[in-house]
């Protein structure tokens, strides 16, 4: 995006010495890493700078592809001896970008999944995504909370909290780890538990990657029970009878239900059913994680409202619950920006309407119900912020050559309008761009208590700013 790190030109004069210091980096961990060591030059390096969200820019001074756990400890080791920087990235979705003062470190290889039936859990590596780990839980009858999508990656949106379908029921992803091994930012390879390193596994469930490079996660897993779910569709004339009865119909929800409303301009893609392709539409996700039996007047409620487009609702196994959400299958380039709201009356929806309304430049924007067991703290206390909210927003644009100049324009422009019932916060895995407006959001989210408590511990674990490689977003630098 504009003004990131990696517009940066490898071969300016400035950047000469931080490119060199990367080169006789490259040297030695191209001589004691199992993965691979990418320079800038070498046939592989463009191609390992891709992920999901081309429109973050990557240019650093060189890629390690680890391995191992290992080779993490090593690339941190070696980046702190040469003053270089390391950004993590497993699908790239919201890595913060890269220059060439950095290390880029893909994380996507350690992508092992193991099960155990007994414990219920599955310990998974850096590079895993939560489909996988559905697959991998399925032949057990046993399922995953799940995170925000199945593309994307465990541990990166787990260490955000991790806001999944079903989380009003089950709670959120960073409320279900058992440990984590952590390559930590001198380089110490430890896993931390609630009695091991404890305020390393309270910062890294929902404080995000500051603090240290996690390798591996053992989750929670749980009974693949039926659920009840699925999207009703509905068309853009539609959206103000379906908001508002949604909004109506939110307030006397059990906790077993989780629910979102979202406003998506679909593209006219051959991947989509045929009654979608290239419609402005309404999507009213529902799931209900409980009673198989139990009624759902939810449903009946909005389908009385106006005749979707297509309905999906019906009963499914909490294995196959990433079918309740819409997501890109593949690369595409976007921004985003999340935001909180502690109220959501008439006006707001009417507001929200008002912003995402046809040529606005928003792709998706989504309002979603929180409280249940979002809203409770979790038994092994972490560090999520902004549970004390009423709704999360999120709204995502296009990004690249084909977008506005100013690309969080569209972003803005929603929040803005739900400005009076916003909370001021944000959820981590939520907040958007690594700058200061998302730094802010998030600090506000953590309240002062917890945001003091992670500043003083990513002072205390990595004062040179080792896990900080572009400046943009550093609790020790006051977020910017």
């Amino acid at each position: 995006m504009p003004g990131s790190p990696g517009a940066t030109r490898l071969d300016d004069p400035a950047v000469a010495p931080v490119a060199a210091s990367a080169a006789v980096a490259a040297d030695a961990l191209a001589q004691v890493l199992a993965g691979e060591v990418l320079r800038p030059h070498d046939p592989g390096y463009g191609r390992a700078l891709g992920g999901d969200n081309p429109a973050l820019v990557h240019r650093p001074g060189l890629v390690v592809r680890a391995a191992s756990a290992e080779d993490v400890a090593r690339t941190v080791l070696l980046a702190a001896a040469h003053g270089l920087g390391v950004g993590v990235r497993c699908t790239g979705r919201s890595a913060t970008p890269t220059g060439p003062a950095d290390i880029l470190l893909d994380t996507s290889r350690l992508d092992r999944v193991t099960v155990d039936p007994v414990a219920r859990t599955a310990t998974v590596g850096a590079g895993v995504r939560w489909g996988a780990v559905l697959d991998a839980a399925a032949p057990y009858g046993l399922a995953a909370a799940g995170g925000p999508a199945l593309r994307a990656g465990v541990v990166g949106s787990t260490l955000g909290g991790g806001l999944g379908p079903l989380a009003r029921s089950l709670g959120l992803a960073a409320d279900h780890v058992r440990s984590m091994d952590v390559v930590t930012p001198a380089g110490a390879l430890v896993t931390a538990t609630p009695t091991h390193h404890p305020d390393l596994f309270w910062a890294l469930r929902g404080g995000g990657g500051a603090f240290g490079v996690v390798t591996a996660m053992t989750v929670d897993l749980f009974p693949a029970r039926t659920l009840r779910a699925g999207t009703l569709w509905f068309d853009a004339v539609d959206a103000p009878a379906v908001l508002h009865r949604w909004r109506e119909l939110a307030a006397d929800l059990p906790d077993e239900v989780s629910t979102s409303v979202a406003w998506v301009d679909l593209p006219r893609s051959h991947r989509l059913p045929v009654p979608l392709r290239g419609r402005t539409t309404v999507a009213a996700r529902y799931a209900r994680h409980g009673d198989p039996d139990a009624p759902h007047p939810w449903v009946d409620a909005l389908r009385r409202t106006a005749v979707p487009l297509l309905d999906t609702v019906g009963d499914l196994s909490l294995a196959r619950v990433g079918d309740v959400l819409d997501e890109p299958r593949g690369p595409e380039p976007l921004v985003d920006r999340g935001g909180l709201l502690r109220a959501l009356p008439p006006e707001a929806v009417d507001a929200f309407l008002g912003a995402v309304a046809p040529g606005s430049g928003v792709r998706t924007a989504e309002i979603r119900l929180l409280g249940g067991a979002i809203g409770r703290a979790a038994g092994v206390p972490d560090a999520v912020g902004g549970r004390d909210a009423a709704f999360a927003v999120h709204v995502v644009a296009p990004a690249g050559p084909d977008a506005p100049t100013d690309q969080c324009a569209p972003l803005q422009e929603v929040h803005g309008a739900l400005a009076p019932w916003a909370t001021g916060g944000a959820m981590l895995d939520q907040a958007g761009p690594r700058d200061s407006v998302t730094a802010a959001l998030v600090r506000t989210a953590y309240g002062p208590v917890s945001y003091a408590r992670l500043v003083a511990l990513r002072l205390r674990l990595d004062p040179h700013g080792v896990l900080d490689p572009s400046a943009r977003w550093s609790m020790t630098r006051g977020g910017r």
